[in-house]
């Protein structure tokens, strides 16, 4: 980009994502900036990582915003004065309506092939249960745009993920999270791109 992208960045907990996230950006990897962080709850480790590197971080509590709806008209008041190109969503796990103005423009990564093991109560080390539990040779991970339908916007990009016949739960998130770091920054950079040229 002829500019740094702006990234308003959501997350709920230890902010892995948003750390690999700023070492690409550190490495040239994503040409773009992290605007803001919102978590929707505090005292995570994400606003910490956030606050040590100089992003401005807020929250912006569940409990305070009754129902998807009012969510997401908080968080689109929130966004809006940092006018950001993305919303980068890691391991956040609050329900939203997308605000209309950011329509396309958000996007999170999930610990599945979707629309396989999606959807509402799909998250975290649930769903590496569900996948071991269901018997499935091949796992991995999906980004896809949000919109208001649980894990159901479309799909960007998949990596795919052997299942071993001795994973554990650990064992099967680690090679999946090594999947996303890769592939997640990869995206997020052509998106960037993508609404630059558009």
């Amino acid at each position: 980009m002829t500019r740094p992208g702006r990234i308003a960045f959501l997350l709920s907990g230890s902010g892995s994502t948003l750390r690999n996230l700023l070492e690409r950006i550190a490495d040239g990897t994503v040409p773009a900036e992290v605007v803001l962080v919102v978590s929707d709850r505090p005292d995570v480790g994400g606003l910490e990582i956030a606050r040590a590197a100089g992003i401005e971080a807020a929250v912006l509590p569940r409990a305070l915003h009754r129902g998807r709806s009012a969510y997401g008209a908080a968080l689109g008041d929130l966004l809006a004065p940092r006018h950001p190109d993305l919303v980068v969503s890691g391991g956040f796990l609050t329900i939203f309506d997308v605000p209309a103005d950011l329509a396309g423009r958000v996007v999170n990564v999930h610990p599945s092939l979707l629309p396989a093991f999606g959807g509402k109560g799909c998250w975290g080390h649930h769903v590496h249960e569900q996948v071991l539990a269901a018997g499935v040779a091949v796992s991995g991970c999906t980004v896809h745009q949000v919109t208001n339908e649980v894990d159901g916007g479309p799909i960007l990009a998949q990596a795919e993920v052997a299942v071993h016949s001795d994973d554990t739960v650990a064992t099967l998130a680690e090679r999946v999270q090594a999947a996303e770091r890769e592939l997640y920054p990869r995206v997020i950079a052509e998106l960037l791109a993508r609404l630059e040229a558009s």
